[in-house]
């Protein structure tokens, strides 16, 4: 053992292990050295001296072996400075390498805790420490964290400006970012023009200054910078540009369902040839309260445009309505009334793990919904029969059948479910601005759809 334990030292040049003991019942290993240098140079004036002073132990805390915490007890000494000129005459010696001056833990585990901080942060990190066997808090981590020294950057030349939120809707601030190394340059402590004033004058390097559509953000670069270049941001410019024709697809919404309708209606070739048709969508529900409802929608943008065009200003018309400035100025947008977002393909149903046994036993030739029922029952469902009868008249419908009819002596063609999705106005606008090698060939027949249905829609994509 006493050939083992030396190798377990950082540095053995200087240090020599005296004898070790181990504590089973507090899981500690205790390592008894010796430092062995024979002359040390004083911090200060770095003259080296062999003159003795005293000598005293040090606790220091290592890397853990196994389940075991390990703990140093090792002996260092005091010097005396014989450089007569020197303002320090009494000294520790140091131990470069193995642990730093006043430190309680060695250079190693001091690696290792700024390691896991740096990784994990605080309490995540002080959880998996002492898995790992480290007796560490989450305040001891973010203290070793807080010791490391700052980056001595240079300001950066191309800066990204942003804001972030401290508390969402309430409470923001402005981070900067070197955008060439992809690295934070600093927090502002709110999105105002005169704060990025001030930092960029303190910072004139910066060249080209990229940012969102932010009033203050441009008074603040205009202001802070007049020679630096400013640049819209991509991705503010992206988000706005599916934002613009998201809405276009939400005033145009029978384009979409004229191409959803055209996806449902086309056939889908199986690998054996054999074409199959589409099951359609579950018929709408409550027809006349979502007539009514888009009624009064209409009517109120109608009020709204009325007495914009008297020049009545938005919070006045709000009030006067009895309605929310949002929509107000959601109505303002548009001199059409944008409808609203549907649910794709009816939503999410109970009977939507059971469908590819169900269209098996369908196809198979098994048209009772009641026998069908049953044998869902078995196999887990737990809805109820309406559900598969409703699903079973579909079916009917698909393959041209009436409501209440069994059979055909014709074959009936297989059915199966949409292989495509179904478009919505938010995919519809990301397929616009999908980059074109990424597109499918699906995507380029729906985008072609599209812009056969109206003009206004063929123009959005045209301009996107």
């Amino acid at each position: 053992m006493t050939t083992v334990f030396p190798r377990f030292l950082p540095e053995t040049t200087s240090l020599r292990l005296d004898s070790w003991h181990l504590d089973a019942a507090a899981t500690l290993l205790i390592l008894r050295v010796t430092s062995t240098q024979q002359v040390v140079p004083c911090p200060v004036c770095a003259v080296f001296t062999l003159r003795v002073h005293s000598r005293y132990t040090r606790i220091l805390a290592d890397l853990p072996w196994g389940t075991a915490r390990v703990q140093w007890q090792i002996r260092v000494r005091k010097f005396v400075c014989t450089n007569a000129q020197c303002s320090r005459r009494i000294f520790t010696e140091r131990l470069p390498g193995v642990v730093a001056p006043w430190a309680r833990q060695t250079q190693r585990l001091i690696a290792w805790l700024l390691a896991i901080g740096l990784a994990l942060g605080g309490a995540a990190g002080a959880r998996l420490g002492q898995r790992l066997g480290f007796m560490v808090s989450r305040q001891t981590l973010l203290h070793v964290i807080r010791r490391l020294p700052r980056p001595c950057g240079s300001t950066p030349r191309v800066l990204g400006v942003d804001d972030f939120a401290l508390r969402k809707r309430q409470t923001y601030g402005t981070v900067l970012i070197d955008l060439e190394r992809r690295q934070p340059v600093a927090l502002l402590p709110d999105r105002e023009a005169g704060t990025l004033v001030q930092w960029l004058r303190v910072h004139p390097e910066v060249e080209i200054i990229t940012r969102d559509r932010a009033r203050a953000y441009a008074n603040g670069a205009r202001q802070g910078a007049p020679e630096a270049t400013q640049v819209a941001d991509r991705f503010h410019l992206l988000q706005n540009l599916v934002e613009s024709l998201e809405q276009v697809f939400q005033t145009h919404h029978q384009a979409l369902a004229a191409v959803n309708d055209a996806i449902r209606g086309q056939g889908e070739a199986l690998a054996d040839g054999t074409v199959v048709v589409a099951v359609p969508p579950p018929p709408p529900t409550r027809q006349e309260k979502t007539a009514q409802r888009r009624a009064r929608r209409v009517e109120c943008h109608q009020q709204v445009w009325a007495l914009h065009d008297q020049g009545w200003p938005g919070h006045a018309i709000a009030t006067h309505l009895g309605i929310g400035k949002n929509t107000v100025f959601r109505y303002l947008r548009t001199t059409t009334l944008p409808e609203r977002r549907r649910r794709r393909d009816g939503g999410h149903s109970v009977l939507d793990p059971y469908k590819p046994y169900l269209l098996d036993r369908w196809n198979a030739g098994c048209h009772d919904a009641l026998r069908l029922y049953g044998e869902l029952q078995q196999r887990g469902y737990p809805g109820s029969y309406a559900t598969v009868a409703r699903y079973a008249q579909r079916l009917r419908q698909a393959q041209g059948q009436a409501p209440r009819q069994r059979r055909r002596r014709p074959p009936l063609p297989i059915v199966a479910e949409p292989r495509h999705r179904l478009l919505t106005a938010r995919q519809a606008a990301w397929l616009v601005v999908r980059p074109e090698e990424q597109r499918t060939q699906d995507d380029a027949q729906q985008l072609a759809r599209l812009r056969a249905q109206h003009a206004d829609v063929a123009e959005a994509i045209d301009l996107a």
